[in-house]
């Protein structure tokens, strides 16, 4: 199987003179979580100069390089990652799951002649994650027991901190062993935006250390058993637009299973060397 027979074919981008709001509203719109950067080049064609996400922003918005300046006034330019990982669109799944994993990157755009076709992100694996061996092994056996874990008491930057220095996009909130939430570099973006909107210049610094992770996190969190299969987590994921489940057994936090993990799963079995 190839790169072109799973990708999405429709590709929302964003020039990278327009605004970080202008591409959290893009996102939004289209229910999705990172954007090509484009710029017209001399020739009057759009040239791919980059790809932004929602944890790009969140993590630029929470800095203390830019924490006193509104949504506004940042170019999309200013978040964005430079030469982007990119894929052709004949390449096999199997390779374009490794470079995901070893770049540690979510979704990347695919190009055919040096022109964006497609694009390419972990929830398009989800879709082919249905059949044996998916539907043989038990979520158990691939799931990250090792957890980065917040409390609903813990200050928002440090969550982002967190977030950063973990590489994750998102982190169970526990208290004492059970599950009170979630919250995703997405919770802190729109978190950190609101916050900028209504709260004036001289107080931002001091106020933005008083936001709490019980403030923002996401609660009534979709939770899965550990007996389940890969199967039935990829299916939960796709059908609640996530990218993570927390493990629970007798209420008790005990795993996550995650959309990098499926993928892994589809680099042994594509036997990637």
């Amino acid at each position: 199987m190839h790169v072109k027979d799973i990708m999405k074919e429709e590709v929302v981008h964003v020039d990278k003179d327009q605004n970080i709001q202008d591409a959290l509203k893009l996102m939004k719109k289209h229910k999705i979580s990172r954007l090509p950067v484009v710029n017209i080049n001399t020739d009057h064609h759009r040239e791919l100069v980059g790809i932004v996400t929602e944890k790009d922003i969140a993590l630029r918005l929470g800095s203390s390089k830019y924490g006193n300046l509104p949504p506004s006034h940042f170019h999309v330019s200013t978040v964005m990652k430079q030469d982007p990982v990119v894929i052709e669109s004949t390449q096999n799944i199997g390779i374009a799951a490794e470079t995901m994993i070893k770049n540690k990157i979510d979704g990347m755009p695919v190009i055919n002649n040096c022109e964006i076709v497609g694009m390419l992100t972990k929830t398009d694996f989800l879709e082919i994650c249905k059949g044996k061996p998916f539907n043989s092994t038990n979520i158990d056996d691939r799931m990250e027991t090792d957890l980065v874990t917040v409390s609903p008491s813990d200050r928002l930057v440090h969550a982002r901190r967190c977030l950063i220095d973990k590489e994750v996009g998102r982190l169970p909130v526990v208290e004492e062993d059970i599950l009170e939430g979630i919250i995703t570099a997405k919770d802190v973006a729109n978190a950190m935006i609101s916050f900028k909107k209504i709260v004036p210049d001289k107080y931002k610094n001091a106020r933005i250390r008083n936001l709490l992770v019980g403030d923002v996190m996401t609660q009534n969190v979709k939770t899965i058993d550990g007996g389940s299969t890969l199967e039935q987590a990829a299916t939960v994921m796709l059908e609640n637009r996530i990218s993570g489940i927390p493990v629970e057994l007798d209420g008790k936090l005990k795993g996550i299973i995650t959309k990098t993990d499926l993928i892994n799963f589809v680099v042994e079995l594509e036997e990637v060397s």
